[in-house]
């Protein structure tokens, strides 16, 4: 089984624009949204989602492939930013589409504690211009609600929170090894 992310760790050296690109988007646009077009943002995160699409395509046809959040998340968190309309969401909309998602529910609240109460979090993550328990919340229930009205036509795993990491992963093999045999 192949995994595929743009999480710094994940990637290969030579990929290592990629994760040094995304930081720069949250440290150096992201704050300063107001005088940075949604479109521009847009373009920025394409990086990562077309990333992705790259390596996905170079896998193997009949190979099993976990792909972490492919760009659904991202696709969000551009519609949150105000690129809804964008034709660049309507372009990943083409991108090869999984055979299963896994949805880890996880709520607000443990999110939250996880980020040491917003100490951890980065403007991506959150509304208003320091990270508050409020904003944080409203928040990730859009984000959440946007994720789920793009893969709603996709089959979906929703595995609830668990109290540890172990039964998750668990929870997640079992659906992988349902999936894949």
């Amino acid at each position: 089984m192949t995994l595929l992310s743009v999480d710094d760790g994940r990637l290969s050296p030579e990929h290592a624009l990629i994760g040094r690109l995304r930081r720069n988007v949250v440290k150096d646009v992201a704050p300063y949204r107001s005088t940075w077009s949604a479109d521009f943002f847009t373009t920025l995160v394409q990086t990562a989602v077309v990333h992705l699409r790259d390596q996905l395509l170079r896998t193997d046809a009949g190979s099993p492939v976990v792909v972490d959040s492919y760009y659904y998340k991202l696709l969000a968190k551009c519609r949150l930013a105000g690129a809804a309309e964008s034709p660049l969401l309507a372009w990943w909309r083409t991108f090869p589409r999984p055979a299963r998602v896994i949805y880890l529910d996880v709520p607000p609240e443990t999110t939250w504690q996880r980020s040491h109460r917003g100490a951890d979090l980065n403007v991506l993550e959150h509304y208003g211009p320091r990270p508050a328990w409020d904003g944080f919340r409203r928040y990730q229930t859009d984000l959440a609600k946007v994720m789920r009205d793009e893969i709603q036509d996709l089959p979906v795993t929703v595995i609830e929170e668990m109290d540890r990491p172990e039964p998750t992963a668990a929870a997640i093999r079992e659906v992988l090894a349902h999936e894949f045999g």
